[in-house]
């Protein structure tokens, strides 16, 4: 049985990018949540009005990889001491958040944010708090980088 994992690390192209690869992922959106707005819009959402993240929604078989590694993929990829900025892109939209699915996650997550703190020299400012709507992005912005080339740079 497949279980979701939504996390929000900024522009959510790469960081939809970064999770197709791994190996029990089988399916990777990106999309907005964490917000006030139902069904908002991408040019909303960029306003830093609705209170929504530039998030990927994951699906993953947990036979195949754990939420933890997928916790440990997310604190590596992004920096998460960079209160609502990551790298040049700066607003709430872009902020550093786990949304959990259940009590158990939840908990992986409080204890690998633990686990985090330490090895970075700046306090995490990672909120980490329960899955709300999630609402798909527009369709040009699924797999952009793989349609448009380039990367991220984490």
């Amino acid at each position: 049985m497949l279980e979701k994992a939504t996390f929000a690390a900024g522009c959510f192209w790469g960081v939809e990018a970064a999770f197709r690869k791994i190996k029990g992922v089988k399916e990777v959106q990106s999309g907005y949540t964490g917000g006030r707005v139902k069904s908002p819009t991408y040019e909303q959402v960029c306003t830093g009005s609705t209170g929504h993240a530039e998030a990927i929604e994951i699906l993953f078989d947990p036979k195949e990889v754990s939420y933890e590694k997928l916790l440990d993929v997310f604190w590596q990829m992004h920096d998460p001491t960079t209160y609502h900025r990551q790298g040049p892109d700066v607003g709430s939209q872009y902020r550093s958040a786990i949304f959990t699915h259940s009590a158990h996650q939840a908990e992986l997550a409080e204890k690998s944010k633990k686990i985090y703190t330490k090895r970075f020299s700046k306090p995490i400012v990672t909120e980490i708090v329960p899955a709300g709507p999630f609402y798909r992005a527009e369709e040009y912005h699924q797999r952009y980088h793989e349609k448009h080339g380039g990367s991220c740079s984490f």
